[in-house]
């Protein structure tokens, strides 16, 4: 341990400079996979939670309060969609010919919505991912091409003149890794567990669509709301 911190103090200023990017860009991939675990963890329980008391409800005027509990859930932003729509085509007086597929796009834009919510910042992670090893790379090149400086100013070409500034290039591929490995790892979870949600989402979706066709005629003058503006 010792001799990778030495090492990392002798090198040079570009290689000293692509150690604290890596380092930054590790920093801020950590904390983004720890309040994504979070975010997503909460997300899949309140969408698992509203859609059990929805199916449980009964009707759309004893399912509809229950999903205001958690404003939080993507449930939440998915409904008031539907509702607003529905309410919409409800004014008009068409509501039979208008609502399967009016409301059905209110849906999908719903649910499209919810999850472009719960996907930000994931691109920081991707990019992480794609980027930090070549910026190791580009440290480790820069590094080697610092080394053959000092070894011709020098003029000496034995093992104990080359191996110590090699060593200082390696070290900037191998922290690029290290940065790069656990960002891929997060992505790929949180993109696995996006998919359940979505699943979740879409199953929502549907039930509440074919709610609202079957209790249609009983709610021409609209359906209440808390979360709907």
């Amino acid at each position: 341990m010792d001799s990778v911190i030495h090492a990392i103090i002798q090198a040079s200023v570009v290689s000293k400079g692509v150690l604290l990017l890596l380092l930054s860009m590790s920093v801020a991939s950590w904390a983004c996979m720890a309040g994504k675990w979070l975010s997503l963890r909460a997300a899949y329980r309140l969408a698992a939670s509203g859609l059990e008391r929805f199916d449980t409800a009964g009707s759309l005027e004893a399912s509809l309060p229950a999903l205001t509990r958690d404003a939080g859930s993507p449930l939440f932003g998915i409904t008031r969609r539907a509702v607003r729509e529905f309410n919409r085509i409800n004014r008009t007086g068409d509501t039979e010919r208008l609502l399967n597929d009016n409301v059905r796009r209110a849906l999908r834009f719903g649910v499209d919505e919810e999850m472009a919510r719960l996907k930000s910042s994931l691109a920081l992670l991707a990019t992480t991912a794609n980027t930090a090893p070549f910026i190791g790379l580009f440290g480790t090149v820069w590094g080697i091409m610092y080394s053959f400086q000092a070894i011709a100013l020098m003029k000496s070409v034995s093992l104990a003149t080359v191996a110590p500034g090699i060593a200082e290039a390696l070290i900037a591929t191998a922290i690029g890794l290290f940065v790069a490995i656990p960002a891929t790892c997060g992505y790929n979870i949180f993109r696995s567990r996006l998919s359940f949600i979505e699943g979740v989402c879409v199953i929502f979706a549907g039930q509440l669509l074919n709610r609202m066709q079957h209790e249609a005629a009983e709610h021409k003058d609209g359906l209440v709301f808390a979360g709907e503006r």
